[in-house]
């Protein structure tokens, strides 16, 4: 998966003096599954994403022992029975924005998008299309995405003991502040 990412990363070329790729090592990345027996929440701010704003090609990996529960037990179950992090230790996405316009975006700020991709969780990668918005401010590039992703789409077996504590699907929320590639990384708060 690391190397699936390099690779990614390594498509996105950098233009020399021009703010063209943006950023961010401590992106945030949460899920939320409800259900009427009990709420999953998690978190991880050790995502590394990236745009290439002359391509619109986005490419980003959190690696899932990064995620963090409430509950210990929550955690433990989720990495050793769920997702297996040891045997799939990173979620991939890599993509490109759908009629990406950057000279709009730098002119309007904000602009809202489409990025479609392949989404690997698991071991399985899934082609997906998902919305999102695109805000430049302040010399920064703000991305986010709301997205609904069913565990049985990536082989993530749910026993039955269990089942009606965990939703048919997860919304996933994408929340990147993202400096031009040649400034350091600072963590997202929020």
């Amino acid at each position: 998966m690391k190397r699936l990412f390099l690779l990614a990363l390594s498509l996105l070329p950098l233009v020399a003096g021009a703010q063209q790729k943006y950023s961010t090592r401590a992106g945030l990345i949460t899920f939320f599954s409800g259900t009427p027996i009990e709420d999953i929440e998690a978190r991880s701010t050790q995502t590394a994403g990236v745009l290439d704003m002359s391509t619109g090609q986005v490419a980003f990996s959190v690696p899932m022992k990064s995620f963090q529960f409430k509950r210990t037990l929550m955690q433990e179950h989720f990495n050793e029975n769920y997702v297996e992090s040891d045997k799939y230790p990173r979620a991939t996405f890599a993509g490109q924005v759908l009629n990406f316009q950057a000279e709009q975006l730098r002119q309007a700020g904000s602009q809202s998008v489409q990025v479609d991709g392949d989404l690997t969780i698991h071991g399985v990668k899934r082609r997906v299309r998902v919305p999102g918005t695109l805000e430049l401010k302040d010399g920064r590039l703000l991305i986010k995405s709301k997205f609904a992703v069913a565990p049985a789409d990536y082989n993530i077996e749910i026993p039955a003991l269990v089942r009606d504590n965990i939703a048919k699907t997860v919304a996933v929320t994408v929340t990147f502040d993202c400096a031009p590639a040649s400034q350091p990384q600072t963590p997202l708060s929020r």
